[in-house]
């Protein structure tokens, strides 16, 4: 196992339909993302003084080194959250998956 990419973690608003959400999503895949999984989820963090809770989405996007900042900054000019949750790491995987999502979208 030999192939490496990133994956990049993000949310977005629960009250979004899944229309925007793809929406969204498909933007990110225009920048160069593989692919993405997307799933509603339930969030407890801190905020302005408070413990806050929500509905939101999250995103887990597969996307190559070399497309990885491309990604990320157009991520950054699409997302609604004042400050978004933006969390990658460099995954191993198989070489046949590695090398998809590195030759994805050319």
């Amino acid at each position: 196992m030999s192939g490496q990419f990133f994956i990049i973690q993000t949310t977005l608003p629960g009250d979004w339909k899944e229309f925007e959400v793809g929406s969204f999503s498909q933007q990110i895949i225009e920048a160069g993302a593989a692919c993405i999984q997307r799933s509603p989820i339930e969030s407890m963090y801190h905020w302005n003084g408070g413990i806050e809770t929500s509905s939101e989405w999250s995103l887990e996007i597969k996307v190559s080194s070399l497309k990885k900042e491309k990604v990320l900054l157009r991520i950054e000019e699409l997302h609604p959250y004042e400050i978004p949750q933006l969390i990658h790491w460099q995954i191993e995987t198989s070489d046949g998956y590695g090398n998809w999502v590195q030759n994805a979208g050319d």
